[in-house]
């Protein structure tokens, strides 16, 4: 995981997360254009409602945890149940802390080895959550607008009336799903996706050194046993894995696809749950690749653009903000407490065993 995320990318990406988080929020209290009123709003909120966003926030743990640990077993029974909540609560964080959600696939592996699942094994259970997401998006969107979700949308254009919020929905699905086909051809012919490993592989070894031959054939290896574990998916009980993560798949996206319903019912705004339920799918399609850090800023004026139709001028800052929080900034928060610890205590280690040279006894160097 050092190697494809480093905590040197990790920490920065931590930096400009808050600084753009924190400069966006001033433009939206500027916006706001009341400050005493904004006050007022954080101290008369719905706070039975605000308990209920505390516990959404923790689905990011508990829900993806869960799923990892359901697909993980399948390959690798020994999985630990608290290293399965660890890496998906670590997941989201990474994710949170690079751009396009890149950190999040090499965090989990990592969390999943450190609690003793190999990596093949870590890296095939890492991709059969995405699998997992895209099934559950597939049913979970066109279900909404059989509920009813999506008559409304069709009323509010962002082109005028000739593109409303309803066909951009339905085109941020429709590149959703084209991802999800593209991984299912290769887990329909699995060996296309052997070969594109091992030709990745060879030319790893192509630029490499001799010393790197060890290390070569490792990786080829690993690249046979991720090969086997994908098969295992698609035979007997494989079927049935997949089955049970999708419908666990809407605890790990909870805090996604709920926070705005939770958040408009902390200030007390009545809305359609269907309807806000779409809008949130909607914006967690177009984040879903977003270049900056947990898509900070454009998270934000995202939001902001998209549930105007609900939400009052005066109440985009308090909205924003507990939104924010519900989605992205309590998981920032715990994951890097638990993160770092992870790394002191590393550091500690490495200094009891005489790992870290001393100069003189006068400090670390």
């Amino acid at each position: 995981m050092a190697r494809l995320v480093s905590t040197r990318v990790l920490r920065h990406g931590l930096e400009i997360f808050a600084v753009v988080s924190l400069v966006v929020f001033g433009a939206l209290l500027f916006y706001g254009n009341n400050l005493d009123f904004f006050l007022s709003t954080m101290t008369s909120l719905k706070w039975g409602w605000v308990l209920v966003g505390v516990a959404l926030a923790s689905m990011d743990w508990f829900g993806g945890g869960l799923r990892l640990w359901i697909l993980t077993r399948h390959v690798y029974p020994g999985v630990s149940l608290k290293g399965s909540v660890l890496a998906g609560g670590l997941t989201a964080w990474a994710s949170f802390l690079t751009p396009s959600q890149t950190g999040g696939g090499p965090m989990m592996i990592y969390t999943l080895r450190r609690y003793g699942t190999p990596i093949p094994e870590a890296m095939i259970s890492s991709l059969m959550t995405f699998v997992a997401t895209v099934v559950f998006f597939a049913i979970a969107g066109p279900f909404a607008i059989f509920m009813g979700a999506g008559s409304s949308l069709e009323q509010h254009g962002i082109l005028g009336q000739s593109f409303t919020l309803f066909d951009l929905f339905k085109l941020s699905l429709g590149g959703f799903v084209g991802i999800g086909l593209v991984m299912l051809f290769f887990f329909v012919f699995p060996k296309y996706a052997k070969g594109l490993g091992r030709l990745l592989v060879g030319w790893f070894e192509a630029r490499g050194s001799s010393r790197m031959a060890d290390r070569v054939e490792a990786m080829r290896e690993g690249v046979d046993r991720s090969h086997d574990c994908m098969v295992a998916f698609f035979r007997g009980r494989g079927w049935l894995t997949l089955a049970a993560a999708v419908p666990v798949s809407a605890l790990a996206h909870a805090n996604k696809l709920l926070a705005g319903y939770v958040v408009l019912r902390m200030l007390d705004i009545q809305v359609n749950f269907f309807d806000v339920l779409l809008l949130q799918t909607l914006i967690t399609f177009l984040l879903y690749f977003a270049p900056t850090p947990g898509g900070s800023g454009l998270a934000e004026i995202l939001s902001v653009a998209v549930m105007s139709i609900y939400v009052p001028r005066e109440l985009v800052p308090s909205y924003i903000l507990l939104w924010r929080l519900v989605l992205s900034y309590l998981t920032v928060g715990f994951g890097s407490v638990v993160f770092w610890r992870w790394l002191k205590g590393a550091e500690d280690r490495s200094e009891t065993n005489g790992l870290v040279p001393h100069q003189g006894g006068a400090g670390r160097t």
